[in-house]
């Protein structure tokens, strides 16, 4: 296999009218998913004059946005996507650095395309969906491309907030995707739930994996998460047996304890990456779906999106950190020590680096970036390989699993000692009443400041914990709390905005 449309064409020649993607108004079959898309793909090669060139999907997120980014994929381009909720000024950074060939979108969003101000073609799905196939063009153009291409330019945040374009090719998404349906037996019969939008890279897992395994994705609405049991009533009417959600959101239901009132008869898969996932929260899941898988992932959007899992195999204490395991089938990853060699002793911190097929290909049209992260292995003089820093710090523990520490970047040192945030966050997360916590440093004030999200009454009990627990050096000379803990839109905690606002929030020095 090499190119990705194969999933779809499969899939669909097995199972034409089965389901294979629903949103709140819509559903497609693998049959008709497969007909616009091919569709979509000729549409676009009749407008544009361009091979291999990025081009824009920007809609809401839906089934629609889906086959057109599989239309982009039959005309040879490349697709990124943009969500019709991202902020005007970030697209037109996007927009900047893609310098796009063509932005494919619907009725609802052309006035938002044309506000960009683009100048190049913006083509509309309800025309590319009533033109007609060209198989033939379709067939001369595949004949052209290789597993090496560039499948899509996913632009994740970067220093400064200035998004980084991650090129990922067929290749990658191939290669990560066998390796989550093996690992976590993805199947015709499997029916997945989706959380995460469609620009941040689990969705990637979410939408190709469904493509291979010929499986059902039903897109959740996203005012389903502020109604637990209406949630929890969705994800049962439609049978969801597998999610894959971010920590943050799967931390809100266990603290609003949904399982109290409506149970998840069908669910046996809960994986979740992104953040790091408390294990208090977790273990409120564990108990209440008893015969589940439960799998912590972890990696970053240049890695396809996972270069390490843990599967949850024993008890875990409040406060203690869920590891993230080891590397994934196919891939490799090496813990850097500071003065170059490989750690492999137990508690000695280092960069993680990866190898192998999930690496991506670099950052789009930003070569200094890509020189940055993206180097020659230091360990392989003999012919030039390529592995990504990641910039996150992990270490091994006694069981020879990877922990992870903290960002470098983010690495706080603070009356002359060094303070991994992560410590402060898993004990103070552990007291019950704290719903979700960040520890972040303010340099020019050179303090050490936890933010939680919690009841009145519980930060005496977060100091008493934290006293007991972790050493002077590491005590925050704040503890704040916050009425609500700001989320980005993939449902991660927004440090950056806690770092840059938690002044103006109810404070009290510890």
């Amino acid at each position: 296999m090499k190119n990705v449309l194969e999933y779809l064409e499969v899939s669909a020649d097995r199972y034409p009218e089965k389901i294979a993607f629903s949103d709140n108004a819509s559903c497609l079959t693998y049959a008709r998913l497969r007909q616009l898309a091919e569709r979509i793909g000729s549409y676009i090669c009749k407008n544009t004059y361009f091979n291999g060139a990025p081009i824009a999907v920007l809609f809401g997120k839906n089934t629609d946005s889906v086959a057109a980014f599989l239309g982009v994929v039959y005309s040879g381009n490349i697709y990124t996507i943009i969500d019709s909720h991202m902020p005007l000024e970030r697209i037109n950074i996007i927009f900047d650095n893609l310098a796009p060939a063509a932005v494919i979108t619907d009725r609802a969003h052309e006035a938002m395309a044309r506000k960009i101000g683009f100048s190049g073609p913006i083509l509309l799905i309800e025309d590319a969906q009533e033109h007609a196939a060209d198989i033939e063009l379709l067939t001369r153009v595949r004949a052209r491309m290789t597993e090496s291409d560039p499948l899509y330019v996913l632009f994740t945040s970067g220093a400064a907030g200035i998004p980084k374009g991650v090129v990922v090719t067929h290749r990658n998404v191939i290669s990560y995707i066998s390796w989550f349906t093996d690992t976590f037996g993805i199947s015709d019969a499997t029916v997945l739930a989706n959380q995460t939008p469609f620009d941040f890279s689990m969705s990637v897992t979410d939408i190709y994996a469904t493509l291979c395994r010929a499986s059902t994705l039903h897109i959740v609405p996203k005012q389903l998460f502020s109604f637990p049991d209406r949630l929890f009533e969705f994800l049962t009417e439609r049978r969801v047996d597998t999610i894959y959600w971010v920590p943050s959101v799967l931390c809100k239901l266990a603290n609003m304890r949904v399982f109290d009132r409506v149970s998840l008869p069908y669910l046996k898969r809960v994986l979740f990456a992104g953040e790091v996932m408390p294990a208090r929260q977790l273990n409120y899941w564990i108990k209440n779906l008893p015969g589940a898988l439960f799998a912590n992932l972890f990696g970053p959007t240049e890695t396809t999106d996972i270069c390490t899992y843990y599967v949850i195999d024993r008890e875990f204490a409040d406060d203690e950190p869920i590891p993230i395991g080891r590397a994934c089938d196919n891939c490799q990853v090496m813990v850097v020590g500071q003065d170059g060699d490989i750690v492999r002793e137990p508690n000695r911190e280092g960069e993680l680096y990866v190898r192998g097929p999930f690496v991506a290909l670099g950052y789009y049209n930003d070569p200094q970036k890509t020189a940055q992260s993206f180097v020659r292995n230091p360990f392989c003089s003999e012919y030039p390989e390529y592995v990504y820093r990641t910039g996150d710090l992990v270490k091994y523990n006694a069981a020879g699993e990877l922990i992870y520490v903290a960002r470098r970047d983010w690495q706080i040192k603070h009356g002359g000692y060094r303070i991994e945030p992560g410590e402060v966050e898993s004990v103070a997360g552990s007291v019950p009443g704290v719903e979700a916590c960040g520890c972040i440093y303010d340099a020019a004030a050179d303090r050490l400041v936890l933010i939680y999200q919690g009841s009145d009454s519980v930060g005496a009990a977060v100091r008493e914990r934290l006293k007991l627990r972790l050493p002077a050096y590491m005590l925050p000379d704040l503890v704040v709390k916050i009425d609500r803990m700001p989320c980005g839109r993939n449902g991660k905690i927004d440090r950056i905005w806690l770092k840059n606002n938690y002044k103006a929030l109810d404070s009290s020095k510890l």
